[in-house]
């Protein structure tokens, strides 16, 4: 290694060290939620919806849609992508209808904030999947039946 490298790198390394020991590089604000532990422990669809949104009144809309394969090979990750033109998104969540705990995963969205999620769900069997999004005061739904060859959730 050249000794210059090793220098510079050193001297940032120990001005990091300083900068947070003396709690300059400390966070200002926390943006992370409370985890909705009432809806991960919900056993059905419409409880986690109540814990989660404080409604289980969903209505079908086309302004929400899902990208997800229509046959996932490994059900311990699926991948999903949540997408909707609605304004004023105020949350996101999803459900996989046969899984032991519906309730997967779930983002709240702070003002301004978009109306996109993507992540990976573990599923355990072939099961309709319900993406959900909150906007204006309202339950939007999608709906997306995947099949599973290989169970993630204990199969």
């Amino acid at each position: 290694m050249k000794r210059r490298i090793f220098l510079k790198g050193s001297l940032a390394a120990g001005t990091l060290a300083v900068a947070a020991g003396a709690g300059m590089l400390t966070p200002r604000s926390v943006l992370a939620a409370a985890w909705p532990k009432a809806a991960f422990e919900s056993e059905t669809e419409a409880d986690a919806l109540n814990a989660f949104f404080g409604s289980s009144d969903a209505e079908e809309s086309d302004q929400v849609s899902i990208k997800a394969p229509l046959q996932a090979e490994n059900g311990a990750v699926v991948p999903i992508k949540v997408m909707t033109s609605l304004t004023g998104v105020e949350g996101i969540a999803i459900c996989a209808i046969k899984n032991p705990r519906p309730y997967t995963t779930s983002l709240r969205v702070s003002d301004g904030g978009g109306g996109l999620y993507s992540t990976r769900i573990k599923m355990g069997q072939t099961s309709p999947v319900h993406c959900y999004v909150k906007a204006g005061g309202k339950l939007y739904m999608a709906s997306q039946e995947i099949k599973v060859t290989v169970g993630g959730c204990g199969g």
